[in-house]
């Protein structure tokens, strides 16, 4: 039996993420209260035909409690069943622009506490939950049909035994992406932005490619990236960790990091089965 728990930010995508695993033939239960799900998933190890199962632990139902998360999770490795938890994360304007749209009302929001106070709280109250995420996802800039491709490929697609890796670029000047487990910064490579014929391009068309590797520390910065990667990555298998995003950071994120993050996905994709590839802001 698996069970994949679906944690994070109201707003930031649970429901959107759970029904992506139920197509993928999870079977999926939403808002389950904390206390209720060891019985459950006892109750649904018995049974053969629930050898998937996706749970989502809503704010409502946990509220920072540290000791009882930890007790359901002891809970859950004792009978010997293969979990992981995703988070949900997506940053405060965003998640201020859905509420605003949507009209609804957050769960933790009242006459006496603002909006803000309440994504502030609920991020307090959520920290226990993203200290042990197997996988942290930020929804900031995806739109709803890209969440559910992702969720499906790195989660519902992942093949057991494989540590699933995602190569993704981006510009420092839009911030770095939250769900980051390895960053990378390559800005000391030389930028094709200040050649007025190449700035229309991008690190996936030939003449950047072309001007990038004419230059020999562009081979050493992807050389000393992939090996970092290559040396580590069965210490994080050996550990537990079934999911790995590295970030590879240029100013724009168009140019230099689109590059190497596209050359470092090529090159693993021939030894691992589970590499996927993002560029946030292309």
């Amino acid at each position: 039996m698996k069970i994949v728990l679906i944690s994070g930010k109201s707003g930031s995508g649970k429901s959107s993420a759970l029904h992506a695993l139920e197509d993928c033939g999870f079977y999926c239960i939403d808002n389950l209260p904390l206390a209720l799900t060891s019985t459950l998933i006892e109750t649904l190890s018995q049974e053969k035909q629930y050898a998937k199962v996706a749970v989502s632990l809503d704010i409502r139902n946990f509220s920072g409690d540290e000791a009882k998360l930890k007790a359901f999770l002891e809970a859950i490795e004792q009978q010997n069943i293969e979990y992981q938890i995703v988070f949900l994360d997506s940053d405060e304007e965003t998640l201020v622009k859905r509420y605003n749209a949507s009209r609804r009302k957050h769960p933790l929001s009242s006459e006496s506490r603002s909006l803000r106070e309440a994504i502030a709280l609920e991020k307090a109250w959520l920290a226990p939950i993203l200290d042990v995420a197997s996988l942290i996802m930020d929804t900031s800039t995806i739109s709803v049909h890209e969440l559910r491709a992702t969720i499906r490929q790195r989660i519902a697609n992942h093949e057991q035994g494989e540590v699933s890796l995602l190569f993704q670029s981006f510009g420092f000047k839009h911030g770095i992406p939250t769900d980051s487990d390895l960053m990378f910064d390559v800005r000391c490579l030389p930028n094709p932005y200040w050649e007025p014929t190449l700035r229309n391009f991008t690190g996936k068309d030939t003449p950047i490619k072309e001007f990038l590797e004419k230059h020999s520390m562009t081979h050493k910065m992807f050389e000393d990236i992939k090996g970092f990667v290559e040396y580590w990555l069965p210490q994080y298998k050996e550990s537990g960790r079934a999911y790995l995003t590295v970030s590879i950071g240029c100013t724009g994120g168009c140019h230099r990091s689109v590059y190497l993050a596209e050359r470092l996905s090529e090159h693993f994709s021939q030894k691992n089965n589970s590499v996927h590839l993002k560029h946030n802001e292309l």
